[in-house]
């Protein structure tokens, strides 16, 4: 039939599609071929191997499984192209090599079948690598059709949503998801070798505690007391170094109760390590060297494109305390302001006003005009150091000025990568500034973190000098695969439900 032909045919609308497509499987399931019956399809090959060692496997037997993607010719040979989990291939189907009756069969399975083909290994005249069928079985049937060939789908919430459908009809997605996987094994591998250890610690717990994030509540019935997902693994993994193990960490799921955009979903994966003995700058060398060893092994190379700009990870990134940021882009040297006053004043001077739940202190006013006039100017990768002892309720103070601390967070294209500590271990400090988080709670800020009398009773009975690490394994994905979007390397990212 011409193009010009084909084109006047009527297009069949979506719910004749699916009405169509269930009376097939009636008659199949009346004439005993049910695919929902078989349970196995022993797989030999798949398309990727047959295309890079074809010369070897030419004319020899294969069996093969998939989704039929396309369907052309429906005389006596017909061609498919069949997609499995490594790419596509071509399939060769001709009435009086399969039989009459299972070629009939044939001609009835829809774009969207899954099948399984015993064949040979062949070229066709037109030298494309293919699979001549001898057998066809039917595997499983799809009652609903996949989005048009031409369009696709390309609607971003309805990929989101429909992660099965996005990942079939759009299979480049697959690459964003075998490197987020490659990732997180490079970063075990590369965590064991370091000689630390995996563990694993609660997901809900009695309070909230180990960040500053508003908390998921949810309800035990047994012991009839409310609990919270964790928003942090810190404080446990702590309690572990009290315990002697010296070297831990976990990657596992975290969950906040806090907005969503395109750098941040309601639950998210991290690694949180620590290290007895060690400080903030061996956590700064770990965390460089972690990262560029990935870039090296994932993609072959330390420049990435990523939010439109072109980032260098070749090591040796820069270091700089917050307040020197804060003096090179806002002009304002918090070192020589001696006074909380002056110090809320010089950061209002900007356009810089701290939240109403936050104390009017010389930490607070230096750390907004960070927050607020300076991540985003920072594109390259950059430790910013020494963050004020008033957000920072888990570090340790730095000894050469106590309004400061040890402490570190990675930017790169200014998005937060990764945030650590000189751990603070001293318990009275500790229970200070529990209380001023408590304080901050009482005046309705919902972030603020919980008094963890327990925590104080393991720092009590002694921790050693700790460096400590937490990295967003998401936003290190995202780097690593280009994507503008959290949603994008999270396979079922959260979602708003559909009414």
């Amino acid at each position: 039939m011409s193009e010009e032909k084909r084109n006047e045919q009527p297009e069949v609308s979506y719910s004749d599609q699916v009405r169509i497509r269930r009376e097939k499987l009636s008659q199949l399931q009346e004439s005993g071929n049910d695919p929902f019956q078989l349970t196995k399809f022993t797989v030999t090959s798949d398309s990727a191997a047959i295309k890079a060692n074809f010369d070897a496997m030419e004319n020899q037997p294969v069996s093969v499984a998939g989704r039929l993607m396309s369907k052309r010719g429906m005389g006596k040979v017909s061609f498919c192209d069949l997609q499995d989990k490594t790419g596509r291939i071509q399939l060769y189907v001709r009435k009086d090599e399969v039989g009459e009756e299972c070629y009939n069969l044939f001609k009835k399975y829809d774009i969207g079948d899954i099948v399984g083909i015993d064949g040979t290994v062949f070229r066709t005249q037109r030298g494309e690598m293919s699979v001549r069928a001898e057998k066809v079985t039917l595997l499983s049937k799809s009652l609903l059709p996949l989005p048009e060939k031409f369009h696709g789908l390309t609607d971003k919430e309805t990929r989101y949503r429909q992660r099965y459908v996005d990942l079939i009809v759009n299979p480049e997605v697959r690459k964003n998801f075998e490197i987020r996987s490659k990732f997180i094994k490079h970063v075990r591998d590369f965590m064991d070798n370091r000689g630390y250890m995996e563990v694993e610690t609660p997901v809900l717990n009695t309070i909230s505690g180990g960040a500053t994030a508003r908390p998921f509540i949810t309800h035990h019935n047994t012991l009839d007391i409310d609990m919270y997902m964790r928003i942090a693994t810190e404080l446990p993994l702590k309690r572990l170094i009290v315990g002697g193990m010296d070297r831990v960490y976990e990657i596992g799921r975290i969950f906040r109760n806090e907005g969503m955009d395109p750098k941040h979903n309601p639950e998210f994966t991290t690694i949180e390590l620590y290290q007895a003995y060690a400080d903030f700058n061996d956590m700064m060398d770990l965390f460089e060297d972690l990262l560029t060893s990935a870039a090296q092994k994932l993609l072959g190379t330390y420049e990435v494109e990523w939010q439109g700009e072109k980032i260098n990870l070749v090591p040796g990134w820069p270091r700089m305390p917050m307040h020197e940021a804060v003096k090179k882009y806002c002009g304002i040297d918090f070192m020589a302001i001696d006074s909380d006053e002056e110090a809320v004043a010089a950061a209002a001077a900007i356009g810089v006003e701290l939240p109403e739940t936050a104390d009017k202190t010389w930490g607070n006013a230096l750390y907004e005009c960070f927050d607020q006039r300076v991540e985003k100017q920072l594109i390259q990768p950059t430790f910013i150091t020494m963050h004020p002892v008033d957000v920072s309720p888990l570090a340790k103070r730095s000894p050469k000025d106590p309004r400061l601390t040890e402490r570190f967070e990675l930017f790169i294209c200014h998005s937060e990568m990764g945030n650590a500590f000189s751990e603070l271990n001293d318990p009275i400090d500790q229970r200070g500034r529990f209380q001023k988080q408590v304080e901050l709670r009482d005046k309705g800020d919902d972030e603020a973190g919980m008094m963890d009398e327990d925590f104080l009773t393991a720092l009590e009975y002694g921790m050693p000098p700790t460096g400590g690490l937490g990295i967003g394994i998401d936003r290190c994905v995202m780097l690593l695969t280009g994507a503008d979007s959290i949603r994008d390397v999270i396979l079922f990212p959260t979602m708003k439900p559909l009414d």
